[in-house]
């Protein structure tokens, strides 16, 4: 006699059951490697040491720390800036230089680099036994600002533990928030890395440094990430790079930095065209065709191309002192290489121009305020709160009552004309 076959429903739930089973089996993970804390900063300690390093060279440095709230959510940025010669006004010769570290908050690394390279532009001119005294003469012509953790909240909850979140403290990829085809979403889209919010500049992080950008006016913009080793220009939009002589002088800087310090080792082009996939809204693509930066860059600094995508501080971070040291100085030098380059550029093409430093207002929070720290005598000071989008608002406003007069002004000149018309009519012969 034949045995009988399960019910329906039960092999139906047997078959469930193995599907799932093979599914965890699928997505169990190796060992994840933890923070290295022996050879990286906490967010704290390495403010802390950045403080430390503002007090001890007044004459060079400067920091801002811009508070913001925004329907609850808090956040705190710091922007350090170095002048060679603070004593000498700006007469709009020097190129402006503004540099983001620590965007994405896995990538602890780029922050060490920021770290680094603002102790060499003060007290530590030498890089690998490297003597930069040349360097100093370049520094006088330049102004640095530099945000060393662009996402601050998004780097306390790796540090607590969520070592492959990129995004910030509600959830949002700081680099898919800026308003260049903000939005639009690719077939590989992965709504939990790449949420772009709820629109444009709904981040309090991306509204400061986009008035940061407004008010500095740089010359060169380098966003500085981690995952690979490569010099981006715009396009991250899609698989292009810009035309014109704009372009000529991205491209030429950055083949120029790719042979002489990496050996042509880097890959060079758009960010859209080279790593493989398209992102939108991002910063770069906003600082090159919004703000109108001359030289806007995306700078990959590492990537463990052998890490498994579970790993991510292996992937995203040097995990050993060797290594660590190794990626530090090599950017670093890099960076430096960059300024010269960039500085000859930009004066052979004659961009250098005129710009305001000081009194920069960050918009877009129900809170803002500004603490200047400095061993000058300037006192801390609270600026007032403004709604996002509140210029705007008023620059429409007053175009519409120029308009409206206008439209009157002529309404009432034609009214005139017919009476006079018409009074003409009844003398006429």
């Amino acid at each position: 006699m034949a045995a009988a076959s399960p019910p329906p429903l039960l092999l139906r739930l047997l078959t469930l059951a193995l599907a799932l089973a093979g599914a965890t089996a699928g997505k169990i993970s190796g060992p994840r490697t933890p923070i290295s804390r022996d050879i990286y900063h906490s967010s704290d300690s390495l403010l802390r040491e950045i403080k430390a390093l503002v007090a001890r060279h007044s004459d060079k440095l400067s920091m801002d720390t811009i508070r913001t709230s925004n329907k609850g959510y808090s956040v705190e940025l710091f922007v350090v800036t170095f002048n060679h010669l603070k004593e000498n006004m700006d007469n709009g010769s020097k190129v402006h230089i503004l540099l983001s570290f620590g965007q994405h908050g896995r990538e602890l690394i780029t922050s060490e680099v920021a770290l680094h390279l603002l102790y060499i532009l003060t007290e530590k001119p030498k890089i690998a036994g490297v003597d930069l005294s040349s360097f100093e003469k370049l520094l006088e012509n330049l102004v640095i600002k530099v945000v060393p953790m662009e996402n601050m909240n998004g780097r306390k909850r790796v540090e607590e533990g969520e070592l492959c979140d990129r995004r910030n403290g509600r959830g949002v990829d700081l680099n898919r928030n800026w308003s260049v085809d903000w939005g639009m979403k690719e077939k590989d889209y992965d709504p939990y890395e790449e949420n772009p919010g709820i629109a444009p500049f709904s981040e309090p992080e991306a509204q400061i440094m986009r008035e940061l950008s407004r008010s500095f006016k740089p010359h060169i913009w380098v966003n500085v990430h981690s995952g690979m080793e490569a010099l981006f220009m715009p396009y991250d939009h899609k698989n292009t790079t810009p035309n014109g002589a704009s372009a000529h002088l991205m491209r030429s800087v950055l083949e120029n930095l790719n042979r002489r310090h990496f050996q042509d080792s880097c890959l060079v082009g758009s960010g859209g065209g080279s790593v493989g996939y398209l992102a939108h809204g991002t910063t770069t693509d906003y600082m090159y065709d919004i703000a109108k930066v001359p030289m806007p860059f995306t700078f990959e600094i590492y990537g463990d191309e052998k890490a498994s995508t579970d790993d991510c501080f292996k992937m995203f971070n040097p995990v050993d002192k060797k290594t660590f040291d190794r990626v530090i100085n090599k950017w670093c030098m890099a960076f430096l290489i960059l300024f010269e380059e960039g500085l000859r550029n930009l004066r052979d093409a004659q961009i250098v121009s005129q710009v305001t430093l000081e009194n920069w207002v960050p918009i877009g929070g129900d809170i803002v305020e500004r603490n200047v720290e400095r061993k000058s005598s300037r006192d801390t000071r609270k600026l007032e709160g403004l709604d996002l989008g509140m210029q705007e608002l008023r620059t429409y406003f007053r175009l519409f009552l120029l308009s409206t007069f206008l439209l009157m002004f002529m309404f009432c000149t034609r009214i005139s004309k017919n009476r006079n018309r018409d009074s003409g009519n009844l003398f006429d012969p």
